[in-house]
């Protein structure tokens, strides 16, 4: 039995053809990737896997008029700046009467968005954010830079709270 190799080489591994003489009608295909280096410091930067959060960024169209293209560059920017993947926009319109925040959780689920980046709190009902939103995803307000961590939010007071050994 006689077989040939072929090589192809990508970032993320070797791709090895190869093909057997006797059984023409089957060539084998498997994908080899390199053993890992024995110490971290060995991987280049291309090696590792880069992986940021993704973002949301909203805002209301009556509430930024003119000004949407620029708000919607300051959020772009600002997600760069923080280190974020800008996944989509969420543009609310309160001319179509739909509720402001399920389209925005819902693509916030769809996409698992870390946070949701906005113009300002303005563009919440009231001027304030949303403790039902900041319980799903960080907020962070571009004019003032403020970020409403999910994780600040105290814990249900109504709860005993919980203590160590007990069934």
């Amino acid at each position: 039995m006689s077989r040939r190799t072929r090589l192809a080489e990508f970032p993320g591994g070797l791709l090895e053809f190869e093909d057997y003489y006797d059984q023409s009608d089957s060539p084998g295909v498997h994908l080899e990737q390199p053993p890992p280096c024995p110490r971290a410091r060995d991987y280049t930067k291309e090696d590792m896997m880069r992986w940021k959060p993704a973002c949301l960024g909203y805002l209301r169209i009556d509430i930024s008029g003119s000004e949407i293209l620029r708000d919607q560059s300051r959020i772009r920017a600002l997600a760069d700046r923080l280190g974020y993947d800008f996944a989509d926009f969420v543009l609310y319109d309160p001319r179509f009467g739909r509720p402001p925040l399920a389209r925005l959780k819902a693509q916030a689920t769809r996409l698992a968005a870390e946070a949701v980046i906005v113009p300002g709190a303005e563009h919440f009902a009231g001027g304030r954010v949303p403790e039902s939103l900041v319980r799903q995803l960080d907020v962070i307000t571009v004019n003032p830079e403020e970020t409403y961590a999910r994780y600040a939010i105290p814990r249900d007071t109504d709860a005993p709270p919980a203590t160590a050994g007990e069934s």
